[in-house]
């Protein structure tokens, strides 16, 4: 079995992260539509329709369970292994404007860490690809 170069790794990981969050670019993708990504999806929901329930948890709820994914990685990637709590990112239920304007803020500042985590890893061994 051949090895992969750091770089490759670090550069792929990033450029799925990328889109999976920023969308797509226009030149090419990996698996989504051409420009849809999460950012985008909920940058225009209202508060009211992302606190909508439908079959199962709201968007807010996804969104936040996005947002606690991603500290759940960086802590793991940077050494700190935890007991998630992943109940808790599925118990909000509806939000204000503001309240809903600080889930997203706070989803894209989780994003900037785990790709600013990405660039600086050095040492992507087995147990932090595959964990």
């Amino acid at each position: 079995m051949s090895s992969i170069d750091k770089k490759d790794f670090s550069n792929s990981l990033n450029y799925l992260f990328k889109e999976t969050f920023e969308g797509s670019p226009t030149e090419g993708s990996i698996y989504l539509d051409r420009g849809i990504g999460v950012f985008n999806t909920i940058e225009n929901l209202s508060a009211e329709n992302a606190s909508k329930a439908m079959s199962g948890a709201n968007i807010v709820a996804h969104t936040e369970h996005l947002r606690y994914y991603l500290e759940v990685l960086n802590n793991f990637i940077n050494g700190t292994v935890q007991v998630a709590d992943w109940n808790r990112s599925w118990q909000i239920k509806e939000v204000s404007e503001d309240e809903w304007q600080e889930i997203k803020a706070n989803l894209q500042k989780s994003y900037g860490i785990v790709i600013e985590t990405f660039k600086e890893k050095e040492d992507w061994n087995e147990d932090a690809i595959s964990e």
